[in-house]
């Protein structure tokens, strides 16, 4: 497609480094990159006060009100240099109603106030010996020229060693250096938000002459929501076009496997599965999310989906991020799989590792289960046609479209059995299109949540002991493996001790840092019923299936994060008795943490849990490492701006709809906003056509 849109602004003085602007020299650049997050002018422009000094109050000596912020039009009468090292220098003004003191622990600038000088002064105002005092003016300005006076002051984030002049002296700057940009939102949007334009709203927040109100800060907000949303969904249309081939399947192979599966599908599951069927028989290549809550039979659609391209002369390959839930998988495959299949996780070594990976090159082998080492270096394939990724939160977009990238054209269905908030499948899961399983297999019984103190544990240990003695397997989860020194909670190794000490060799141990080896030994012990009591942390998160578990208890339950919680539960549940499951929390629970544990045990619905978790606690990575705040956003806040994400959204679309090469007016002006907003690598793509 050859490149008809006219050249962008001459906007390369904002992506200039902040040294090409007048006194940021390396030090202060390196305190605003701290403060900013980035290395342009464009990053400063991006940080946005939190709040504003009012300075337009002009109150008399007389009647100024103490810790009020206000501006005094005063003379100066006289200076009064300190009599000892490290006392402040003094300059008493008058306004005729009375005297106070400016102080200055600074004396140059003190000693600047000629005596008689007439200014306007603002800063703080408070009483000292009775005489009211300023103490380091944050304006002093001639009285004859009040425009230099700010009626509103932005209050910027700061840093050690950065102060509000320097920011306000290099905001000024960058705001001069904003050419004349075209309108990239639609002009009937504008209108009915009342919107102002890019340069008005930056104005309204750095050099305010009143109070900005919502506008300005949503106006901008909407520009980073719709460069996000253009670029994710120019990503997912250029993926459902890519070149792919069709996997037909012939269906012999999977009415075999649910024959062996004993059960009949969901009305979910066969919706999602005649969505993935549709996506693998066109000849463009597939990129799918599969959401599904806790036990809603999601890999049973994955194994159905990778049996097809299987019929259809192709291999599938499924990865797990862990080796627990690689293994559960595999178990899982050759319980209902009517070919064979290999394991290649990181515990799979020397001549059993070699035969695997020579039999995948080969084809011998038409399933592969592992983990992130199935898509590494070394492995090769005679012909994937799917690959399947599970639980794959840490992977950014970039990563996901690559997971095909050992096959030609491989489909590519990624999997989670974690709820994903609306705002999240929007922000960081966009480029994808979304099957979900809202309900769960016939069998599943209801478990119920209690909140319980740990002031109660004894309590807690004897109904585990009735439990016990009824022929029932616990789980008791922690929330570290050995005592913290920062964090005041229970380890798994401790609990382990006290609890083995009560119920001797009923007890067992799993956690992240044992071999691989142990800990398969001591979840296998469990999961035959030579244990009965499991202590483990969140390694039986996922991909820990055991029917006969029926209790759940969580340690410290206010330390995780709610969806989080919202899996462990789902670890029990899974086969006909009563299920229970009881978080212990802290006395001094605070109302937040609370609240999450109250809608946690109202509620079994993930998608509800975690939209609200979402809004309670922030996005973070949710369903990763990180757990509150949500990265990579500069102007806007997906929880406050969650209206605006949905327009951007449909608005994104609907543009490329109409352009899908952005050549029109419109379009061009959009390539200017997703350069503004480092999707260069969208608008890199979108004129290579």
């Amino acid at each position: 497609m050859p490149d008809a849109t006219p050249p962008l602004p001459a906007i390369a003085p904002l992506l200039a480094p902040l040294t090409s602007l007048r006194g940021v020299g390396p030090q202060v650049a390196n305190l605003l990159i701290r403060v900013t997050g980035g290395t342009r002018v464009l990053d400063l422009l991006f940080h946005l006060p939190e709040s504003f000094v009012d300075r337009r109050a002009r109150p008399t000596i007389r009647g100024a009100v103490r810790g009020q912020v206000g501006t005094l039009q005063v003379e100066v009468v006289r200076h009064e240099p300190p009599v000892k090292e490290k006392q402040p220098w003094r300059v008493v003004v008058t306004d005729g109603t009375g005297f106070a003191e400016l102080v200055f622990f600074k004396p140059q600038r003190a000693q600047a106030l000629a005596v008689g000088a007439k200014l306007l002064v603002s800063g703080k105002l408070e009483v000292f010996a009775d005489r009211l005092t300023i103490a380091h003016p944050d304006h002093i300005v001639p009285a004859d020229q009040p425009e230099r006076m700010p009626a509103l002051d932005p209050v910027w984030p700061l840093t050690a060693g950065l102060f509000p002049s320097q920011i306000r002296a290099a905001m000024v700057q960058a705001l001069a250096l904003i050419p004349p940009l075209p309108e990239w939102h639609d002009a009937a949007l504008m209108r009915r938000e009342k919107w102002p334009s890019f340069l008005d709203a930056l104005r309204a927040l750095h050099m305010p002459t009143e109070f900005p109100g919502p506008k300005p800060r949503a106006r901008l907000a909407y520009d980073e929501l719709l460069a996000h949303q253009v670029a994710m969904v120019w990503v997912r249309n250029r993926e459902r076009t890519r070149p792919g081939r069709p996997l037909p399947g012939t269906g012999v192979l999977r009415a075999e496997a649910l024959r062996r599966f004993g059960h009949a599908l969901t009305p979910s599951q066969s919706e999602a599965l005649a969505e993935i069927d549709e996506d693998m028989a066109a000849p463009s290549r597939m990129l799918r999310l599969l959401q599904g809550d806790v036990g809603s039979g999601k890999t049973l659609v994955a194994v159905l989906a990778m049996l097809r391209a299987v019929e259809s002369g192709a291999q599938a390959a499924l990865m797990a991020p862990t080796e627990v839930l690689a293994r559960q998988h595999f178990r899982t495959l050759e319980a209902i799989s009517p070919v064979p299949s290999v394991l290649l996780t990181g515990s799979v070594k020397g001549v059993a590792r070699r035969n695997a990976r020579l039999a995948i090159a080969a084809g011998r082998v038409s399933i592969v289960v592992g983990t992130h080492a199935l898509f590494q270096e070394g492995v090769d394939y005679r012909d994937l046609g799917l690959a399947v990724i599970d639980e794959q939160h840490r992977f950014g977009v970039d990563q996901r479209l690559s997971m095909g990238g050992k096959g030609v054209a491989a489909d590519v269905l990624v999997m989670t059995a974690t709820p994903i908030p609306r705002t999240l499948l929007l922000t960081q899961w966009g480029e994808m299109v979304v099957s979900r399983l809202r309900e769960k297999p016939a069998g599943r019984v209801a478990i119920k949540t209690t909140l319980h103190s740990l002031s109660l544990l004894e309590e807690v240990v004897e109904a585990m002991a009735r439990a016990l003695d009824r022929g029932e397997r616990i789980f008791w989860v922690c929330p570290l493996v050995s005592e913290s020194e920062v964090l005041d909670v229970t380890a798994a190794e401790e609990r382990y001790s006290a609890l083995r000490q009560r119920f001797g060799n009923r007890v067992g141990l799993a956690h992240g840092r044992q071999d691989i080896m142990v800990r398969e030994s001591a979840l296998a012990a469990f999961a035959r019923g030579e244990t009965q009591l499991l202590v483990a942390t969140t390694v039986v998160e996922v991909g820990v299936d055991v029917p006969e578990a029926s209790v759940m208890v969580v340690d410290h339950a206010e330390r995780f994060g709610l969806a989080q919680l919202h899996q462990l539960r789902g670890r029990v549940g899974r086969g006909s008795a009563a299920s229970y499951c009881l978080l212990l929390h802290d006395d001094g629970l605070g109302e937040t943490a609370r609240r999450r544990l109250v809608l946690l045990r109202d509620t079994d619905d993930g998608f509800v849990i975690a939209d609200e978790d979402f809004r309670i606690r922030g996005g973070g990575d949710l369903l990763g490492k990180r757990q509150s705040g949500l990265p990579g956003w500069r102007l806007a806040d997906p929880v406050e701006h969650e209206g605006l994400l949905q327009m951007a959204n449909r608005d994104a679309a609907l543009l490329l709809e109409k352009d899908s090469g952005l050549v029109g007016p419109r379009g061009g002006a959009v390539r200017v906003l997703m350069k503004l907003f480092e999707r260069g690598e969208a608008v890199r793509t979108l004129r290579a056509g």
